[in-house]
């Protein structure tokens, strides 16, 4: 006899259920981030090349791939804790609508790096979705006026706000401050975009 499992949809998880889900997810994205530079440093750093470079053609893959990539370990230790924590809350509130998001932010940041950045200058590094997660959180609560999610955002606009708003001046040469821009501003759009929808009658 075949017997049919009741639909569950993320809205009818429990706090717990969320909580594990997005903090399983979050593990494994930063675990795999470490993972990948490790296999750059086997490489030679071979794995840098396929980052962003700028206005090149071939080089349009490296959207999607330059999240994913870092210049050493010092730079991937140094985007670890903001995207565990900040890409832990965005997904609280749902696994694919977080995952929308990250792409949405990914390719419109990435795109517009590719078109920014100084002539043969490569781009990589998680900062960019960093950036972006944290316009995302940042804007939310009001575009969906709900009160804990404008808690949210003032608590995280007040602990990397001053970072977010160094991060995106021109003041260093060796950091993408496009990517950072670029980034708070897809993930900005994001929030208009994907806002999460009200229970009928509520």
């Amino acid at each position: 006899m075949a017997y049919a499992r009741p639909d569950t949809r993320i809205d009818d998880w429990s706090p717990a259920d969320r909580a594990k889900a997005a903090g399983k997810l979050m593990l494994g994205w930063v675990a795999l981030l470490w993972l990948i530079e490790v296999l750059d440093l086997a490489t030679g750093h071979a794995l840098d090349a396929y980052g962003i470079v700028a206005r090149d053609p071939d080089s349009l893959g490296g959207i999607l791939a330059a999240p994913f990539l870092h210049f050493g370990f010092g730079h991937v230790a140094a985007n670890s804790l903001p995207l565990l924590v900040l890409g832990f809350v965005a997904a609280l509130s749902g696994i694919r609508r977080f995952l929308a998001v990250c792409a949405v932010i990914t390719v419109a940041d990435g795109f517009a790096v590719w078109l920014t950045s100084p002539s043969h200058s490569i781009t990589a590094g998680a900062s960019g979705l960093v950036f972006g997660l944290f316009g995302y959180l940042v804007v939310r609560g009001f575009v969906e006026r709900r009160a804990l999610g404008v808690v949210v955002g003032i608590v995280i606009a007040a602990l990397w706000g001053t970072t977010a708003l160094t991060g995106i001046l021109p003041t260093d040469s060796t950091v993408s401050w496009q990517g950072h821009l670029f980034g708070l501003l897809a993930g900005v759009a994001a929030a208009l975009a994907f806002p999460r929808r009200r229970p009928a009658g509520s």
